[in-house]
């Protein structure tokens, strides 16, 4: 991985990173000394309140989706314009934490029509013979 910013440290130190990106420069901070170092002065400037503008928008996720605006993505039922800019989102910039999130609204999803397919099983059943024609 060639050219270390300390943004892509900072990254890092947030899980903000692809996960292979993320598994290579912990493999490279277990073997560099002056990397683990960096890491170190980040970290401290962290723990003295030195932020930037950039890296307090980027910790805070300022520019991620709500979950309600992940599920309405999902729904599709949101105008064109959050359609687009959630696709770039996650598929361009890579964002785990949205990623994750949007895997979480699909599972849940999917539980619930299971549940209501189960439910909708039990109250045909539980019916039977009891509906005249």
């Amino acid at each position: 991985m060639d050219g270390i910013t300390d943004i892509k440290l900072q990254r890092f130190l947030d899980e903000a990173l692809p996960a292979e990106e993320m598994s290579q420069l912990e493999q490279l901070l277990r073997s560099d000394r002056s990397l683990q170092l960096r890491v170190r002065e980040i970290i401290g400037q962290r723990e003295a309140g030195l932020h930037s503008l950039g890296e307090i928008w980027r910790r805070n996720r300022h520019s991620c989706p709500t979950r309600e605006q992940l599920g309405g993505f999902l729904l599709r039922a949101l105008p064109e314009s959050q359609v687009q800019y959630i696709q770039f989102h996650i598929d361009t910039i890579g964002c785990r934490v949205c990623k994750a999130n949007l895997e979480d609204l699909k599972r849940q999803r999917t539980e619930d029509r299971q549940a209501r397919t189960k439910r909708q099983s039990r109250y045909f059943q539980s019916s039977v013979g009891y509906i005249n024609e």
